[in-house]
């Protein structure tokens, strides 16, 4: 905001009370000094896994408590240059009251959006796979920068990304990209790029220069945290070994260290073949085979197919949750939300998509779509 008023520190102040009690603060405050006051008992760590997830639990306890805490010492700083700069007509002051009301202004939408997370595995990781769709090469060009996007948006966030798939195209782009993604609220954020991205540009690889119209896939899936249980019975499973194509370390092309796992029953597919391990592979390949069953079955209890990763569409025409136009105007639009912008570099080029996170929460949270 370029100015601050006493007014817009009021609707910030009723703003962040809103929060407080959308995160039952004063339940987290206690929550972590019991769970602080548990991991200084003796032998916590006896139960490694135990005492890691009540670590987590304690981390995102104080995450709250401290962003909360953050944001009501912003609005008494806001308040108290507002309130100097009224009294002596310093416009220095002022300026100070309006930057931090704006800062303030950021710290409670990132609030706001934790708040609607409900879901436990909201606040866990994900495995985002990208795959092209209708396009043929284009197509696989369009994976790659998708894919390249994403993971400089996790970079803004701080959120740790470690690739377990990317399979080169047959001239250009990627034919499949899967990476995890760790970091607070990585699922619950993420799961608002769940869809088709459709892309309008010049074509690169067409002499006449002609527009063409291309599309991906992205997928969305959580990383379950150990007490969830998805039985899989090893005789479903069809398991091939194969020389790995990706990107890698040394060595990593010169053994059989690729991994595809297919389950049967259901016709799944996951492979992996970027760690130098078959065991590794094996093991990231079976993680991502549990949250897709795990998600099937949401599916089946709630006879629905949106569950988790919405319905199932081509990746093509009609389909697209968001559209990148390059050429002949410049416009990322997100076709659920209406939220839209003309800079298209800070979307692809510098991963900004923020306002199109946080506008698909709010969207959903608003009753626009299933959460």
């Amino acid at each position: 905001m370029a100015e601050v008023t006493r007014p817009d520190l009021d609707a910030l102040s009723s703003r962040l009370v809103e929060v407080e009690g959308y995160l039952h603060i004063d339940e987290k405050r206690g929550e972590v000094a019991d769970l602080e006051a548990r991991s200084a008992a003796p032998g916590f760590w006896d139960d490694a896994d135990a005492a890691r997830e009540l670590m987590a639990r304690l981390a995102a306890a104080r995450d709250d408590v401290s962003g909360i805490d953050a944001a009501r010492a912003r609005l008494e700083d806001a308040q108290a240059a507002l309130e100097l700069a009224e009294e002596t007509g310093d416009e220095d002051l002022l300026a100070e009251a309006a930057g931090i009301a704006a800062a303030l202004e950021g710290d409670l939408s990132e609030l706001e959006l934790s708040s609607w997370f409900t879901d436990e595995l909201d606040h866990g990781d994900a495995i985002v796979t990208v795959t092209p769709g209708q396009g043929g090469l284009e197509a696989q060009d369009w994976c790659e920068m998708l894919f390249r996007m994403y993971q400089r948006y996790c970079d803004r966030r701080g959120w740790k990304v470690v690739v377990n798939d990317a399979e080169p195209g047959e001239a250009i782009g990627l034919n499949r990209a899967t990476f995890t993604v760790s970091g607070h609220n990585a699922y619950g954020m993420l799961r608002a790029e769940q869809g088709v991205h459709r892309l309008v540009r010049i074509s690169p690889t067409d002499a006449k220069k002609r527009r063409q119209t291309t599309f991906a896939g992205v997928e969305v899936l959580p990383v379950l945290p150990d007490d969830i249980e998805v039985e899989i019975d090893q005789n479903d499973l069809r398991i091939d070994v194969y020389h790995a194509s990706g990107h890698g370390g040394q060595g990593v092309n010169t053994t059989d260290s690729a991994v595809r796992i297919t389950h049967l029953p259901t016709g799944i597919v996951v492979t992996c073949q970027n760690e130098r391990s078959q065991l590794q592979n094996k093991a990231f390949a079976m993680s991502v085979l549990k949250s897709r069953l795990y998600e099937l079955e949401l599916a089946r209890r709630a006879e629905e197919l949106d569950e988790l990763r919405g319905p199932k569409h081509d990746i093509g025409f009609g389909n697209q949750i968001r559209s990148y136009v390059l050429y002949p105007y410049q416009l990322v639009k997100d076709l659920r939300t209406g939220v839209e912008t003309s800079n298209v570099d800070a979307v692809l080029q510098d991963g900004d998509l923020d306002r199109f996170v946080v506008g698909y929460h709010r969207w959903a949270v608003g009753g626009g779509g299933e959460r």
